[in-house]
């Protein structure tokens, strides 16, 4: 049974799985527009929002790739756009040289908060709904995306908050952060903890 024959939506699952595939339709026109508004690719707007919000140890080509879930010549290729629009720049890593990072020069810092925007029309049609049907289809829409990281289509960026590797004032005096991440073992400052990580893991798991 197809979800996409008509002939065949007639069931419960198979209307709200067409109606998902309606609003990823919705959501990539909207990148589409922007992206010919400001002349850059849907993808490239990927990139830039990526750079802005990821934590600092994956804002690297191979981080980029894993994003984008591209090979790494095409995340090459989109940081190399990026970077002749003098919006990203790579810097090597003080501590290794060898590992070269990307970041958003002042002019894709400002490029990116032009399109934070992007999905608002989403957002609003969301914010339209009652509460209590806010909190069904949040709790819905979670359920599906774990499910879907699970079995290897979707990787979850999220920030520390509510992860399982986070550990709150592990130790407050360090001068490195008062939080810790189980997973890279290290301190956490506090502004690190609101960007997104790909190693996030929800705490109820």
């Amino acid at each position: 049974m197809s979800s996409f024959n008509p002939k065949y939506r007639n069931t419960s699952g198979g209307r709200i799985t067409i109606a998902l595939y309606r609003i990823t339709q919705a959501m990539d026109l909207l990148l589409r527009e922007r992206g010919k508004a400001v002349r850059l690719s849907p993808t490239q707007i990927q990139s830039l929002l990526f750079l802005k919000y990821a934590r600092p140890g994956v804002r690297t080509i191979g981080g980029l790739a894993n994003r984008l879930e591209s090979t790494y010549a095409t995340a090459s290729g989109v940081a190399d756009a990026l970077e002749r629009k003098r919006l990203i720049q790579r810097t090597p890593l003080p501590e290794d040289r060898r590992v070269i990072t990307l970041g958003l020069t002042p002019r894709g810092d400002g490029e990116a908060e032009m399109l934070e925007d992007v999905l608002d029309e989403i957002e609003s049609a969301v914010n339209a709904l009652p509460e209590a049907e806010q909190a069904a289809l949040l709790h819905a829409t979670q359920t599906i995306v774990r499910h879907l990281q699970h079995a290897g289509y979707v990787r979850v960026y999220e920030m520390c908050w509510g992860c399982q590797f986070f550990q709150m004032n592990a130790h407050p005096d360090d001068p490195r952060g008062p939080h810790h991440c189980a997973f890279m073992d290290a301190p956490l400052p506090e502004p690190n903890t609101y960007l997104e990580c790909p190693d996030f893991v929800p705490a109820e798991d």
